[in-house]
């Protein structure tokens, strides 16, 4: 059985947020035009989520330095914030679970991730924020310590294969591919539902991840 995952596409990795990948809004609006013609044809749907508290050097302003844009970024998807909302225009109606990953550290990968319930406030959640930056204490306490990972979650469920798509080509989709090939899925890249940073980088991460052993596809969008 397969199952789509769907990569961070959060505010602020699109236009307006503090990390945007030019066409990362676009990009959400197609995964959602292919979930609408395909989602049946997945035994799951689950996106990830960056949900950053303090995640140390991840941050360059951790040190009071410029980001890099390689190692070190701006400040991000802190948990429990609008950044780190999924862009309204993905349609979360198709999602069956969520992963959130990098609480307390970089974590590009889907598989660093564990179950959680974001957007749910519940009524015991802490108030307030938490770490340096401004997460809230309920986003933060958003996953539970013995939260399955991503790979739990789809053994459970005897899924074998997953399909990727999101944002971005050159650092969390590429990272969240290399890992599944790793684990023994059958990998599946869609690669016009995905967006990078940079165009060489992302020519060079699809190079990579196809002599990894995954498959390179293309959708075409149904016409009438």
């Amino acid at each position: 059985m397969r199952a789509l995952v769907i990569v961070d596409v959060q505010n602020d990795f699109c236009e307006g947020g503090s990390l945007a990948v030019p066409g990362g809004a676009n990009i959400a609006a197609r995964i959602s035009e292919f979930l609408e013609e395909h989602s049946g044809e997945y035994a799951a749907v689950v996106a990830t989520r960056d949900w950053h508290v303090d995640p140390g050097p991840h941050f360059a302003a951790a040190s009071d330095a410029e980001p890099d844009f390689e190692e070190t970024w701006p400040v991000h998807c802190l948990a429990g914030t609008t950044g780190a909302e999924l862009h309204p225009n993905l349609d979360e109606e198709y999602l069956d679970a969520q992963f959130l990953k990098g609480r307390y550290d970089a974590s590009y990968s889907a598989f660093d991730g564990q179950l959680g319930d974001p957007d749910t406030i519940h009524p015991n959640a802490p108030e307030g924020t938490v770490g340096p930056y401004g997460a809230t204490a309920a986003g933060a306490a958003a996953i539970e310590d013995d939260a399955l990972t991503l790979d739990e979650w789809l053994s459970e469920r005897d899924i074998d294969a997953i399909t990727v798509v999101g944002i971005a080509t050159d650092h969390c989709v590429q990272a969240t591919v290399l890992d599944a090939v790793d684990a023994g899925y059958q990998t599946k890249v869609m690669t016009n539902l995905i967006v990078g940073v940079s165009e060489e980088n992302s020519n060079a991460a699809l190079d990579e991840m196809e002599d990894a052993g995954a498959q390179l596809c293309h959708w075409v969008h149904a016409v009438g």
